[in-house]
């Protein structure tokens, strides 16, 4: 643990004289990005692609549906599909302000990397929950060290960056918890067609959502469609798009000044009533008063 823990100390160092204020920055190295907060936020609505978290300085929670995911300074957080989540620092100041690292990775370098490692892909039964949390292990720690480093010597990031990446998910693959990624990786596994299921909903969530052709595309009945997609991602496909739906629409009236009924016909409601209704329980506030919360809040 004091080994991780100077790593951790190193990265603090690196990602401090990179970043003097709170916020999120992608780095030169592909895929990487800092993020800095100095208080203890409110719950953030946020989409999460598939990455690889790790803090190096404060606690955060992330909710799935109704799962809750602490972690800290002596774990990591794996999201192997898209998700949408809620997130929110649980400690941080401004002496010590939460300080962290993002590594997204596409489908495609988890499953080359899986067949290289077993070229008799084991496909299992067990559907994988989307999204976990595991305590990290010096070899992991050393190879994100590695990367990290690589902001501090561009010259190096073209030939370096896809080495030390692939390594670093060469050891989550072969730690504890490497199983349930793996599985998202292997075709006809059970975690692979419901991330089918779910890269679909996300590529079409402003279109009316047809379960049955869903459930023929992966060739499994409905109701096994909606078992193992909720015991993947913690909620029904309805649900999911719901999400997505919403959050899409809160973006689009705070960023782009968006009207609510004008919103709502954009990401696929017919009704503006249902749409109030909808956002009021998720967000809290029907969506002129939110937008309205939010703008004051970040002015």
């Amino acid at each position: 643990m004091e080994k991780i823990a100077e790593y951790q100390q190193k990265i603090v160092d690196i990602i401090s004289r990179h970043m003097e204020n709170d916020g999120a920055k992608s780095t030169s190295v592909p895929s990487l990005f800092f993020l800095r907060q100095s208080y203890i936020n409110e719950p953030q609505y946020l989409f999460f692609r598939p990455s690889l978290c790790v803090i190096v300085q404060g606690e955060k929670e992330i909710c799935l549906a109704e799962n809750y995911f602490r972690y800290g300074q002596a774990d990591y957080l794996i999201s192997s599909i898209g998700l949408p989540v809620t997130g929110q620092v649980t400690q941080a100041s401004k002496e010590n302000p939460y300080l962290s690292l993002k590594l997204e990775f596409e489908p495609n370098q988890i499953t080359d990397l899986v067949y290289d490692i077993d070229k008799e892909e084991r496909v299992s039964k067990k559907k994988n929950r989307a999204m976990y949390v595991g305590s990290i292990e010096l070899r992991l720690m050393e190879a994100i060290y590695r990367l990290v480093q690589l902001v501090d010597t561009p010259e190096d990031i073209a030939i370096l960056a896809p080495v030390y990446t692939r390594e670093i998910f060469y050891r989550v693959l072969m730690g504890r918890y490497g199983e349930a990624l793996r599985q998202f990786a292997i075709k006809d596994s059970c975690s692979y067609k419901i991330r089918e299921v779910v890269k679909a909903i996300t590529e079409n969530y402003n279109q009316v959502l047809h379960v049955c052709e869903l459930a023929q595309k992966i060739n499994i009945s409905v109701p096994t469609l909606h078992r193992q997609f909720k015991e993947v991602t913690s909620m029904s496909p309805l649900q999911f798009q719901k999400h997505l739906r919403l959050r899409q629409a809160r973006q689009l009236m705070l960023v782009e000044s968006m009207d609510a009924a004008s919103a709502a016909f954009q990401v696929g409601y017919e009704s503006p009533s249902q749409f109030s209704r909808e956002y009021s329980r998720l967000f809290g506030s029907p969506p002129v008063k939110d937008i309205q919360h939010l703008k004051l809040r970040y002015v």
